[in-house]
This record gives C-alpha cells, sequence and structure tokens, in this order.
C-alpha cells in the first residue's frame, strides 16, 4: 500500500479491526519512510450481478436503488436506516449465495416482501402496492389477508 502524504510504498499496519458486520476489514497504517498514518479499508469483490427486469431488459443490481424503494415504503414509520441496511445485507447475502449471475427482478422482490412484514406492516403493504401493480382496492384486500393469513400461522422470517 503506498503513502497518500509521500507515495512511498513501505507502510505497516498497526492495527486491524472487522467493520460491516465482518465483510470489511479496516486497517490503521503507518508509513516507514515519513511516519504519515491513515486508514484504508478491504472488502470482498463480488461478481458483478446482473438483474433482469420483467420487460428482459438487463441491468446491474444496484444497492442503492433496492434502499432507495424501502426508504419510500417505510416513509414516516418507526423502521430505522440501520434494519434497512440489514434487511438488503440480507437480500444480497442470498442473492449471492444463489452463485447465478443473473437474478430476476421478481427473486429481489419476493426476497424483500419476505423480510419487510418482520419490520413494518405498513411499510410492506406499501411496498407491496408498487411491487405487486395493484390496480384496485381488491389488490390491497388480498394482500392483507395474506400478510394476516401469515401472521396467524406463525409464518415469520428473521432479517
Amino acid at each position: 500500500m503506498k503513502c497518500g502524504q509521500c507515495n512511498g510504498g513501505d507502510t505497516k499496519v498497526i492495527e486491524s479491526r472487522d467493520v460491516d458486520a465482518s465483510h470489511a476489514v479496516r486497517r490503521r497504517r503507518e508509513c516507514s519512510r515519513c511516519g504519515y498514518r491513515f486508514t484504508t479499508y478491504e472488502r470482498l469483490e463480488r461478481p458483478q450481478l446482473v438483474v433482469v427486469k420483467n420487460d428482459g431488459t438487463r441491468q446491474l443490481f444496484s444497492r442503492s436503488k433496492l434502499l432507495a424503494g424501502l426508504y419510500r415504503a417505510c416513509e414516516k414509520t418507526s423502521v430505522t436506516t440501520m434494519q434497512l441496511e440489514q434487511l438488503v445485507s440480507s437480500v444480497e447475502q442470498q442473492l449471492y449465495a444463489c452463485a447465478e449471475p443473473e437474478v430476476l427482478s421478481g427473486k429481489i422482490g419476493e426476497l424483500v416482501m419476505e423480510r419487510l412484514p418482520s419490520l413494518n406492516e405498513v411499510a410492506y403493504v406499501r411496498f407491496a402496492s408498487v411491487y405487486r401493480r395493484f390496480k384496485d382496492i381488491a389488490g390491497f384486500e388480498h394482500e392483507l389477508l395474506q400478510m394476516r393469513e401469515r401472521k396467524n400461522t406463525g409464518t415469520v422470517v428473521n432479517v
């Protein structure tokens, strides 16, 4: 690792610790030449995941796009940013565990829908209304009925 101050190539690690639920390592380094201390982060580089949309187009998976949709669904609810980050991390982990280079957008939506009711039921219905493209009140009623049935049978998915 080159020093950011003098561009020297001889640095030593003086501290390492896991961050981001052990998906990254934070290292404090010191340059042997000038003594400058700096921080680096190491993250596992995963292959690019391609999302196949309903219309057949393909685009790279975007964590930030998924988070943005969830933020909209969770607006004015008690769901925290940390909970949403954990939900998205859980979905990402499951997608990469499949070891497939492409994933259907519907699969991502279903993974989110499995996890969201345990965080907030209102956010779930909001997300479902966009994801399932409800055309009328009957769609909402059907989704609410299914949610109640899952709740009564004790089907809960942890994030």
